[in-house]
């Protein structure tokens, strides 16, 4: 007759091992084996970007993963940019690259050799600020403004576009100038999302800047 502790033992036993095979299975041939072999990480591959940024030349030697964003950030020390959900879709990272505004998150360092990078640290200064800085300040265009940098950013490209004659996908006249509409200005900033929710007072700030009336 067997010992009903020998039946616990040995199903016991079977399922450590199971266990412990299946782990091992599921393990990478270096990861079960790199102490033996003595695998190690490669090095990242580098390359040397040189770029204006806010009017002033900079060079770098940088992992070619780099994205333009960690660039400002950790590399150049520019924090006004700022991180939000790193995935392009809250615009808090918005710089201007040669006069078109991008999400910094989704874009490579070594894609803009020879650029133009104006950040929200080249608009403006404390004592000289921006007219959409100002402008932001006098309509409370923010509340806790994590995201203004970006959005200020974006509001010189669109005002520009409009400018220029750039059409968006609201605009009724492919071939008219954009009218300085409320439509107009918010399809232009719907790629930066306040979370604090200060949309109207930042189509205000934007509106006043252009010397319209929206």
């Amino acid at each position: 007759m067997t010992d009903s502790t020998d039946i616990n033992q040995t199903r016991r036993d079977l399922l450590i091992g199971g266990a412990l095979s299946a782990t091992a299975a599921a393990l990478p041939l270096g990861c079960a084996h790199g102490a033996e072999s003595g695998a190690t990480t490669p090095a990242p591959v580098t390359a040397k970007v040189a770029l204006r940024v806010n009017g002033q030349r900079r060079e770098l030697e940088l992992d070619t993963r780099t994205t333009l964003l960690d660039m400002l950030r950790e590399h150049l020390h520019l924090t006004g940019t700022k991180k939000g959900c790193d995935q392009g879709q809250c615009g808090a990272c918005t710089v201007i690259v040669d006069g078109r505004r991008i999400n910094a998150c989704l874009s490579l360092a070594v894609m803009h050799e020879g650029a133009e990078v104006t950040t929200i640290e080249g608009l403006g200064t404390p004592d000289k600020l921006h007219p959409l800085q100002a402008a932001f300040v006098r309509h409370d265009g923010y509340q806790c403004g994590y995201c203004t940098p970006g959005q200020i950013c974006s509001a010189v490209a669109a005002l520009d576009e409009i400018r220029r004659g750039v059409p968006s996908h609201v605009s009724a006249d492919l071939n008219a100038q954009p009218l300085l509409s409320p439509a107009e200005l918010r399809e232009r900033m719907s790629g930066n999302i306040c979370r604090c929710g200060a949309y109207s007072n930042i189509i205000d700030a934007i509106t006043e800047v252009a010397g319209g009336k929206a």
